[in-house]
């Protein structure tokens, strides 16, 4: 299991990718990724604005919170869905193997939705660090819009990044 040390947390504060203030300032860019690439969203609020844009991720990792509340909707569309347990703060090696489980249903034609019970935030390392050349992996950043990952650009700094995760 990897833990986010307290003096890491500032980091996560700065975007991985490229932010956007809104899905719709970069919609035409996801569709236009979209029929060659995987789109991967991390959190409800983004996987389910994506759900309504009509851009269904290929893979989509939730925990039903909304800014430490529930969840105001269903996440459901045609998926095969796994169940993880992951507390705050962490990766377990759980998470990461569910990760690669669900890359590989992805490859086999089916859409994956991984729930989290507990909390996903940090699913976005994994994914980013397993996920095929050239997907996208999208989160959400409080208060600020969305964040669009383009993989072949930030996979050096998120490996650097996991480096530092204290390790369990």
């Amino acid at each position: 299991m990897l833990i986010l040390k307290k003096k890491l947390r500032s980091d996560l504060k700065k975007p991985l990718g490229d932010l956007y203030p809104s899905l719709d300032d970069v919609e035409d860019f996801l569709k236009s990724k979209y029929a060659d690439d995987l789109l991967i969203s991390v959190g409800d609020v983004t996987t389910h604005n994506l759900q309504k844009a009509g851009l269904i991720p290929h893979l989509g990792i939730i925990d039903n919170i909304v800014e430490r509340n529930p969840a105001s909707y269903d996440m459901v569309y045609d998926n095969v869905t796994l169940n993880v347990k992951n507390p705050p703060g962490a990766i377990t090696d759980e998470l990461q193997e569910t990760i690669k489980k669900a890359f590989k249903l992805v490859k086999s034609g089916f859409h994956v939705l991984i729930l989290v019970d507990g909390e996903e935030d940090l699913a976005v390392i994994p994914c980013i660090l397993t996920a095929p050349t050239g997907s996208l992996v999208l989160y959400g950043q409080p208060g600020e819009g969305l964040v669009v990952c383009e993989v072949d650009k930030v996979i050096n700094k998120v490996k650097k990044f996991k480096d530092k995760l204290e390790e369990q």
